[in-house]
This record gives structure tokens, C-alpha cells and sequence, in this order.
């Protein structure tokens, strides 16, 4: 395959929380030949970490639920359960993110990280990219309300039984995207990553 695209034009049409970019491009066809010169916006510079935190001595799974934005008229109430994760700045690794976001926001500080995915989260509008990563914490303690009063954070911390966080995909209560790959990988890794990460 080596199809091509031209880019004719871009400009800048939206800088705050958000960066949109707005491109003129023709592409390829399948069929031969190009197409019209199509008008697109794109979300630009996303890069972002998301972290399943489990913990295999208690096969307990942390999450977060949170206000989010997105699901306001989508969901009954706009209050998420998630992962916890963050963007990624330009001068920091995935895995600090991960550490740092866990802390941040579940007060969990994590042992052992396993690599899970990394994944685009909406191809048709956006750049955003997710490294998916399981992390080994000890839920013993896990609980409260967290999050950093300067980004207008208040996310409540939800320890469940792995089995209970699993099922949760079928209830349609884990409904956003680094959750439903994150608790569908666990369900198919459970036992390797108790063996490795238990003493």
C-alpha cells in the first residue's frame, strides 16, 4: 500500500485548553485517481497516559470516577469511572506520568508497570494518543478524594474486587475507552500478572 496525501493549506483556528488546527488536503482513492479537496479540524499536540492500578495480594482494582465534560447530555450524570491517567508534557516519560498521576490522583504509589497498549482514541478529529499501562499498588488504604485544586480536580478514589471491575464492562458503568481495554486486558491477564507481580 502506498497511498498519498497532500496537504494544500493549514491554519491555527482555536488555541486555549484545546489546540485545533484546520486543514485543506486531497488524498488517494481506493478506486484510483484523488479526492476533492476536503476541509478537516484536528485537535492537535494530545498525548496522554492512563493507568489500570491492580493489586494482586488483594486482586483489588483502584479507579477514579470524576465530572467529565464529554458526558454532559450523553450519561445520566456527567461522573465517570475511569483509570487514573494525564496529559504528557513534552519533557516527561510515560512511565513518570503514570507515577506521578497515581499518586495525584489515588494517593497509590506504584510498584511493578506493565505495558499494555498504546492506542489512538479518535482518529477522525483528533491526534490523541493513550499509552495504557496495569499498575501494581496496594489497595489496602486506597480511598478519599484527591486531585489538584489548580486544574479544578476532584476525583473520588473506588477500590472494587477485580471480578466486580470486570463486570462493570457489562453494565455499561466502564464506558470510556483506556477502562474498557485496561479491565478487558486484566480479565485475559489475571493470572500471569499475579504470578509475576506477587511475591
Amino acid at each position: 500500500m502506498n497511498y498519498q496525501y497532500e496537504i494544500v493549506e493549514s491554519d491555527q483556528v482555536y488555541q486555549g485548553f484545546l489546540k485545533i488546527n484546520r486543514y485543506f488536503l486531497r488524498h488517494d482513492l481506493y478506486m484510483g485517481g484523488k479526492s476533492v479537496t476536503l476541509a478537516r479540524e484536528r485537535l492537535e499536540q494530545l498525548r496522554a497516559v492512563s493507568v489500570l492500578l491492580y493489586d494482586p495480594r488483594l486482586d483489588k482494582v483502584v479507579l477514579v470516577e470524576q465530572f467529565r465534560i464529554g458526558a454532559i447530555g450523553q450519561e445520566t450524570a456527567p461522573w465517570i469511572l475511569e483509570t487514573v491517567g494525564g496529559f504528557t508534557p513534552d519533557n516527561e516519560s510515560d512511565e513518570s506520568v503514570a507515577r506521578r498521576e497515581a499518586i495525584e490522583e489515588a494517593d497509590c504509589e506504584i510498584g511493578c508497570l506493565e505495558p499494555v497498549c498504546e492506542f489512538m482514541v479518535s482518529p477522525g478529529i483528533s491526534v490523541d494518543r493513550i499509552a495504557l499501562f496495569c499498575g501494581e499498588v496496594d489497595a489496602s488504604n486506597a480511598q478519599g478524594v484527591h486531585g489538584l485544586d489548580h486544574e479544578g480536580e476532584d476525583i473520588r478514589v473506588v477500590v472494587m474486587d477485580a471480578d466486580e471491575a470486570i463486570g462493570e464492562l457489562y453494565t455499561g458503568r466502564a464506558n470510556s475507552t483506556s477502562i474498557i481495554i485496561g479491565l478487558q486486558w486484566l480479565a485475559m491477564n489475571r493470572e500471569t500478572i499475579q504470578q509475576k507481580w506477587s511475591p
